[in-house]
């Protein structure tokens, strides 16, 4: 159907939009349909109405389309889906300039890791098997090691991700008893899920102290009793409070923990393995450094600045992980095969790999220099210019791009995008577009522009096959 310039959403064409039932009634006339159930036909339909009706918001449909004609186009649409058979987990193109986009899925996977992956869902593997004495092993043991090794922990355990991995540690260690936290350190994660409700749900009971912007040791000492379980410290990885600020630090904490026989957990959001600021990021914690000072318990993300799958890693000192170990909510809380599988590989990367940057897809994403961002954007600009047509500005302009899931939040990074603007369509309908390539590509508005931020697109040249095919 043609494309028609913006203006307000025509009642018309929303009324013919045929009901779902008038279109069930013309699939069952032809036999390729009817060996599908009845309810699966009309999801698709009604997939098909909700797209429909977006381009019919973008201006993207002919006003002129009579009830007959838009029944044809649905039932023509429903068939091609049907044929299609595509899964609703799509492939998409990142363009949006957040490296490890929750939304899109966090961090790319290095090949290793895909490769373990396909090898767990193949084939019979010894998840919980213990190999050299024949009978029922652990299936931390599959990355306690590898943990161990990178961290100087003691001992791991890992969990589906890291609020579980908070919520464990927390309702093992300090159930029904005091936590003492600094009111700064108190952050809300994606999704609205905040530090106290965790707590809470842990059956913990959060001992606030401090202030926003200044807390001391001095706090901490006096908020110390006999139902005391433990201090927390939480890294703000998703903010920052600058200016006239104090907080004590992880090694005070834990002398002062020391004198009351108490444990020291530390929250460290995203975590990281290695040292960022050789790829222009500010340094971040890394867990070795917390456990060498004393941290009894570090938890940590695996799928953001690690790069690996979704999982929430523990790690710390032996007698405590292995209460966590021994906790109930451990199982109901555990990974399956697959994640243990590529993240098995994506810890063996760092302890193996000579070159990192080229093994992690997010740390290679991360790693690009201005350069290479620039001239693939130029590129990708003009063969857009020539293959949308007239009335569509394009250009390579500098912009800013992040690491995304609340890792670094206060760093930027220098990017290069291709900025897309049109006489009549709007930024919105630009999107939307776009958003209908195969695969889809999602990118940003700034500026009342679409914008394609090269810095966290895996393969930029993909762009271009993916908007008008190869």
């Amino acid at each position: 159907m043609a494309r028609t310039g913006t203006g307000a959403v025509p009642a018309e064409l929303l009324k013919a939009i045929p009901p779902v039932e008038l279109c069930l009634r013309e699939a069952c006339k032809e036999e390729r349909w009817r060996r599908f159930r009845r309810g699966y036909v009309a999801m698709i339909v009604r997939r098909v109405q909700a797209a429909i009706r977006g381009q019919i918001a973008c201006g993207e449909m002919a006003a002129s389309v009579g009830r007959d004609l838009m029944l044809k186009e649905v039932m023509r649409r429903v068939g091609a889906a049907i044929e299609a058979d595509e899964l609703p987990l799509k492939r998409v193109i990142n363009a949006t300039g957040v490296v490890v986009h929750t939304n899109l899925g966090r961090a790319l996977l290095a090949q290793p890791a895909l490769d373990a992956i396909t090898l767990a869902a193949r084939e019979a593997v010894n998840l919980e098997y213990d190999l050299e004495h024949g009978r029922r092993g652990d299936r931390d043991e599959l990355v306690e090691e590898e943990l161990c090794a990178l961290t100087g922990a003691d001992a791991a355990t890992v969990v589906n991700n890291n609020a579980a991995a908070v919520l464990l540690a927390l309702n093992t260690l300090a159930e029904g008893r005091e936590v003492i936290a600094a009111r700064g350190e108190l952050i809300e994660i994606g999704g609205s899920f905040r530090m106290p409700d965790v707590m809470a749900k842990s059956g913990a009971r959060l001992r606030e102290i401090g202030t926003t912007n200044r807390t001391y040791l001095s706090d901490y000492a006096r908020a110390i009793g006999p139902d005391t379980a433990l201090l927390l410290k939480v890294h703000p990885s998703n903010y920052r409070i600058v200016g006239f600020t104090a907080e004590a630090s992880l090694s005070d904490l834990v002398a002062l923990a020391r004198e009351h026989r108490l444990p020291v957990m530390e929250d460290l959001g995203s975590g990281a393995l290695i040292d960022l600021s050789s790829y222009g990021l500010a340094r971040e914690p890394l867990v070795e450094e917390r456990v060498k000072a004393g941290a009894g318990v570090v938890t940590f993300s695996g799928d953001k600045l690690l790069g690996g799958p979704q999982a929430g890693l523990i790690v710390g000192q032996r007698e405590l992980i292995d209460r966590i170990k021994a906790n109930p909510l451990k199982r109901a809380l555990r990974c399956g095969k697959l994640t243990l599988a590529a993240l098995s590989a994506t810890l063996r990367l760092y302890l193996r790999s000579p070159d990192l940057d080229a093994a992690l897809p997010t740390l290679r994403m991360l790693r690009r220099g201005a350069e290479e961002l620039s001239e693939s954007a130029k590129q990708i600009a003009s063969t857009l210019a020539r293959r949308l047509g007239s009335g569509f500005e394009l250009e390579a302009v500098t912009t800013t791009a992040q690491v995304g899931s609340g890792a670094s939040p206060a760093e930027e990074l220098k990017s290069w995008a291709v900025a897309i603007s049109h006489k009549e369509l709007s930024p919105e309908a630009i999107a939307a577009s776009f958003r209908r390539a195969k695969p889809p590509i999602i990118g940003r508005i700034e500026h009342d522009r679409f914008l394609l931020d090269l810095r966290s697109v895996n393969e930029p040249a993909e762009l271009i096959e993916a908007r008008f095919g190869a």
